[in-house]
């Protein structure tokens, strides 16, 4: 990746491409650079906007992570990256991201992705370990997992740290904990690695 942003970094295309690789395999600090730089020549671009958010939350930056779902706060994946940031982050607004993943639920495009569809049900799962509903933590986890095995290692993995913070926040600190690890084992170079990882060595 270094040789190409040597070479031909100036090229927002390649500043967008780089960026998506280093938030994949797991640094999203690096990605929130390029994003920054690609969006200031694509305003707008779904994929900048939805890089950004994500890259944020990963990093527990709520607040910026808002500032950059601004710019497209209609389209599916900013909201479902928002969700994750209000619900999961330092800083979230854990009643704005419930809010967003129950408005999300009627939005007509969420159905035309897997991976979105998975995303959204952990993202659920999320929500109902800050109600106290253990059961409905486990039962969308459950439905989570389901799909989870059509999708993609990397996804995989980020489905399960999604799931392992569901479960810390109900309490299970044990389950989340082997469920983080398993998002490790998944995708080991991975951006839901990467949090999973961070997320385990916090749980002590």
């Amino acid at each position: 990746m270094a040789p190409l942003l040597g070479r031909f970094g100036s090229v927002t295309l390649v500043r967008k491409i780089g960026a998506e690789i280093l938030y994949a395999s797991g640094d999203p600090l690096s990605a929130a650079t390029l994003f920054e730089q690609a969006a200031k020549r694509q305003t707008g671009d779904p994929a900048v906007v939805v890089g950004l958010v994500a890259s944020y939350a990963a990093l527990n930056r709520a607040g910026d992570a808002r500032r950059s779902a601004a710019v497209l706060p209609g389209h599916v994946d900013v909201r479902l990256a928002l969700a994750w940031s209000e619900l999961a982050v330092l800083g979230g607004d854990p009643g704005r991201g419930a809010a967003l993943v129950a408005e999300i639920a009627k939005d007509p495009d969420l159905a035309r992705s897997a991976e979105r569809i998975g995303m959204h049900h952990a993202l659920e799962a999320i929500v109902a370990a800050r109600s106290d509903d253990r059961d409905g933590v486990r039962a969308k986890l459950r439905t989570t997992d389901a799909g989870a095995a059509k999708l993609r290692a990397g996804d995989r993995a980020f489905l399960r740290y999604l799931g392992g913070v569901a479960l810390r926040e109900a309490g299970l600190v044990d389950d989340a904990r082997a469920t983080f690890a398993l998002a490790m084992e998944a995708s080991p170079e991975s951006i839901g690695a990467a949090l999973a990882r961070r997320e385990r060595a916090n749980l002590g």
